[in-house]
């Protein structure tokens, strides 16, 4: 019933700008929520339908909604975006004749809201299209709303840590109207007009505030799952202050009973004044709804709360094993439902949990409970991977389940940097994530948005947000450098000049923002805000380390290498000044690094003036830039993987490392830093780490990347020139002795295979229809084109 547009329904170019963008519509509130406090509400419009019809509805909410249509949920929305891009969804309906009700539950949390939602007022906006369609438009036709009671919201700092996922709820059946989604019941008054509806495309004069767009990513995966293993039932004496998990304390008796409960199998009756609680092993990692169903037990509660894993102590962020629970405290945060005495009642919550782990703490009053069902609805962006990866060392085929879960688990409504803790798109991490996605997936939708929503987050300075969407500002310079290498790779992965030559202004006001931070001195000085580079041992708050004067050789060096980008970016565009510009611009900057920080007997960059203290960083970038004195290029690799004594890459940065591994032909170097992900499993990590342990987050997608080097590196596949309209194929092997793999190309798959022979290697390749290249060895170019090709080629 969704339905994705590539236009603006209501955007009429040929109108006077002023009328032009506005919609039939207005958006519609309750007369007595303003938007001071958190608040549920309930919108309805009964109507008679004369004959069969068709109609199409565009619907949006702040923040959130749900919609009904005779009881059964069509869709829910709004997807996240900004006030200057809010979106709306478009549904089309089949109608027969009669009654109709259509419901839209809305949710507003105003300052309990998730860091990354916008909100303004709690409104509802519902416009259709088709015969008969004005009488279901909001602000014109005949909607009531009422708010729905019952629901409590609490902070999940109360919780423990920081959380920037916004309330979870407490939800009291006896306070909640059942059947509101059917429209039912009473309370219900008229909707009030808020404010007029204005499309963004053709805005001549409004708010500045819900500026709608048509929404650009397909539905949410929503699926149920019935999975998990009851790991822990037992009985504590009070819900107040749980102890550690406890093999003692275990109730393996009742452990049956849950177990067939969570296989949809069976149902558990908790007896009155009773406490049980019980701990599941998804045995995987999850983003979901919990779905449960409740009998009888009026006054009783469960409580759901999630965890990635268990802790060693009350506080900290040690975890261990985390396939083991006995001794450990289980931290989490979530949900609580009360029953209300009735049968078959069914509670869910209005966002997604996440995580490996569900503690259930029953509580019952003067009644027995039953849960009649628990179940979890998985959802996620819903990725189509495609391609493959194997190798001749068995340990990798690990890394490949763990770091797709973890894309799958940070890729939503935007990509995230966690589900857990935070649930926000940061650059850096974006960067990864799109990559890696550009390599097991053709679908573009998430990553063109992720390019656009930063691209409107730059301020009156030229720099990103470092994070965006979100309400809360936060400036991570680097990031904003970043964001311009995540226009490159866009241009040279995917055939769009429309939305690379959209973006350039952008490219260019930050660029320009950084340009003034170089003095006199020619050296860059670091810019005002977080300049976050990586987590590395010793660097507060990931910072390098920054002399007296703020020069670092780290941050000098990622803005040489982010303007020989930008000027080819130029260079596309037909802008030749401004690629020279820029080309001079990184000349003259990479001449003051050098001078400033090249230390000649270690054959290395200092980090900073002081010359004290040497990073992996500092050379990687140097050498990524391509500015380095000639012939210097040998010394610096031989010296950056001989050095004991460098500050060493944590997972977000080894990214880079690895892209100069590619370039001076060192993958073992590559395949033996991929220790540390093929000794995940081994942890009981099903998803990648944040940081080395012991780490906040146990899901962070920037650690998905080894899967892009897997098919750009080791099996060398990535586009040659602009738009990947043709293929350069360049295998790289190290200590392999073979690996195979196929690669997605928006023209179809590109298979490659490479196996040592005694004397050199066989290669086979196969490209799609309509695709030419080269294939790479030992400095030979060989013509490759449609279809299956063998080589026999000779040593490295």
């Amino acid at each position: 019933m969704r339905v994705l547009l590539d236009h603006d329904p209501f955007a009429d170019s040929a109108s006077y700008s002023f009328e032009g963008s506005r919609w039939r519509g207005q958006w519609i509130g309750h007369p007595d929520h303003r938007g001071q406090e958190a608040v549920v509400l309930a919108f309805r419009r009964r109507w008679d339908c004369p004959s069969a019809r068709r109609l199409r509805l565009h619907v949006s909410a702040d923040e959130r909604y749900e919609l009904y249509l005779d009881g059964q949920r069509i869709g829910r929305g709004s997807e996240r975006g900004d006030p200057w891009n809010w979106f709306f969804e478009s549904y089309d309906l089949e109608l027969p004749v009669g009654p109709h009700t259509l419901v839209a539950r809305v949710w507003w949390l105003g300052g309990g809201a998730p860091y990354a939602q916008y909100s303004f007022h709690p409104a509802l906006l519902l416009v259709a299209q088709g015969e008969g369609g004005d009488v279901l438009n909001t602000g014109a036709a005949g909607w009531e709303v009422k708010a729905v009671g019952g629901y409590t919201f609490l902070s999940p700092q109360a919780m423990g840590g920081f959380f920037a996922v916004g309330a979870k709820q407490d939800l009291d059946g006896r306070g909640y109207p059942w059947g509101v989604e059917k429209g039912e019941g009473d309370g219900w008054v008229a909707a009030q007009a808020i404010a007029r509806a204005h499309s963004r495309s053709q805005m001549g004069e409004s708010v500045d505030r819900w500026l709608l767009r048509p929404a650009v990513l397909p539905p949410m995966l929503e699926e149920s799952v019935h999975v998990g293993l009851v790991r822990h039932v037992s009985a504590p004496q009070s819900p107040e202050a749980l102890p550690t998990v406890q093999a003692g304390d275990h109730r393996p008796n009742e452990a049956g009973a849950w177990q067939r409960l969570l296989s949809g199998q069976g149902s558990v009756t908790v007896a009155p004044h009773s406490c049980r609680r019980v701990i599941l092993d998804l045995e995987n990692y999850y983003c979901a709804y919990p779905d449960l169903v409740l009998s009888g037990g009026c006054g009783a509660a469960v409580r759901i709360f999630w965890a990635e894993a268990l802790f060693e102590q009350p506080k900290g962020w040690d975890k261990g094993q985390r396939d083991e629970l006995e001794g450990k405290y289980f931290r989490g945060m979530g949900d609580t439902f009360r029953a209300d005495g009735g049968r078959n009642r069914a509670f869910t919550t209005l966002w997604w949990s996440a995580g490996r782990y569900i503690e259930i703490l029953v509580t019952t009053g003067d009644e027995a409970l039953t849960l009649d069902r628990f179940t979890i609805r998985e959802t996620h962006y819903p990725w189509r991977f495609e391609g493959d990866f194997q190798a001749s060392r068995p340990a990798l085929a690990s890394v490949t389940p763990i770091a797709l879960r973890t894309l799958e688990m940070c890729s939503h409504e935007t990509y995230m940097d966690c589900p857990y803790y935070e649930q926000l798109m940061y650059v850096g991490d974006t960067r990864l994530e799109v990559l890696t996605s550009y390599l097991r997936s053709r679908d573009d939708r998430l990553p063109r948005k992720a390019l656009l929503l930063f691209d409107q987050s730059r301020g009156p300075d030229g720099l990103t947000h470092s994070r965006y969407p979100t309400r809360v500002r936060q400036i991570i310079p680097p990031f904003s450098l970043w964001w311009i290498a995540m226009v490159h790779d866009y241009a040279r992965w995917r055939d769009d000049g429309d939305l690379v030559q959209q973006l350039m202004p952008g490219v260019r006001a930050v660029v320009e923002a950084y340009l003034p931070q170089v003095a006199a001195d020619g050296l860059l000085h670091a810019p005002g805000g977080w300049n976050f580079m990586d987590w590395a041992p010793g660097w507060k708050g990931g910072i390098p380390p920054l002399g007296p004067q703020r020069t670092s050789a780290i941050l000098s060096w990622q803005l040489v290498l982010v303007l020989t980008q930008a000027a080819e970016l130029e260079d596309r565009a037909g802008e030749t000044e401004l690629a020279q510009r820029l080309r001079r611009r990184a000349s003259v900057l990479a001449a003051a690094t050098d001078a400033a920080f090249w230390v000649e007997e270690r054959g290395l960059y200092a980090d900073d003036s002081s010359r004290a203290t040497f990073s992996e960083h500092a050379q990687c970038l140097a050498m990524l830039s391509g500015l380095v004195p000639p012939g210097r290029k040998e010394r610096m690799a031989q010296s950056l993987f001989a050095a004991a004594d460098l500050t060493r890459a944590t997972i977000y940065f080894l990214h880079y490392l690895f892209e100069v591994c590619r370039l001076t032909g060192r993958v073992d170097v590559l395949l033996q830093r991929l220790d540390l992900w093929t000794g995940l499993p081994g942890r009981g990590l099903k998803t990648t780490i944040e940081s080395p342990e012991p780490t906040r987050s146990d899901c962070h997608a920037w650690g998905a990347h080894p899967v892009f080097h897997f098919g750009a590196t080791i099996l060398g596949v990535r586009p040659d020139g602009w738009g990947f309209g043709k293929v350069r194929i360049q295998p790289q092997l190290g200590s392999l002795a073979w690996a195979h793999g196929a690669v997605p190309h928006p023209k179809g798959m590109i298979t490659v295979s490479a196996r040592r022979e005694p004397q050199g290697c066989q290669i086979n390749v196969e490209l799609p229809p309509d695709l030419h290249g080269e294939l790479v060895w030992a400095g030979q170019n060989h013509p490759i084109g449609p279809g299956p090709r063998e080589f026999h080629l000779g040593p490295a």
